[in-house]
């Protein structure tokens, strides 16, 4: 018996076939965007208009100032820094805050004074009831960008 059949050897592929997964691709995305604009979370509200202008803080703030040997300064608009021991400046902030539930304190330390120094008086704050606290910096000049 002769056999005329070639037995064919087909060669395995080592490709990935791309094509389905761009097919999911392409219906995802259009389930996305058919869905996307129906997933709106927010309310559609309409604010009054006015003539009033935005409110300004006429208050001036206190400023807890920290120098480099790490000594604590208080002041208030008008007054000279005067310094302060730690437990005279809780005192002293608890009577302003008192006085003034919405005082405002900044807080200015000398870059070269230790982090622990400016740090210690924070807590101070929180525990004196002020919940505005900003820091005080300098606009950096043109000529500093380098500096290590």
């Amino acid at each position: 018996m002769l056999r005329t059949t070639r037995h064919k050897r087909f060669k395995l592929k080592s490709e990935i076939n791309v094509v389905p997964y761009i097919d999911v691709m392409l219906v995802l995305l259009i389930i996305f965007m058919v869905t996307a604009p129906m997933m709106n979370l927010g309310v559609d509200i309409q604010l009054p208009q006015t003539q009033a202008k935005s409110l300004q803080d006429k208050k001036d703030p206190l400023v807890a100032s920290v120098d480099e040997n790490g000594q604590i300064y208080l002041s208030t608009a008008g007054s000279k820094r005067e310094p302060v021991s730690a437990e005279e400046f809780r005192a002293r902030v608890t009577a302003y805050q008192k006085a003034n539930p919405g005082l405002q304190v900044l807080v200015a330390g000398d870059e070269r004074a230790n982090y622990g120094k400016v740090y210690l008086i924070l807590p101070i704050l929180q525990q004196a009831g002020v919940s505005k606290i900003g820091l005080l910096s300098q606009p950096e000049s043109s000529g500093t960008h380098g500096r290590p």
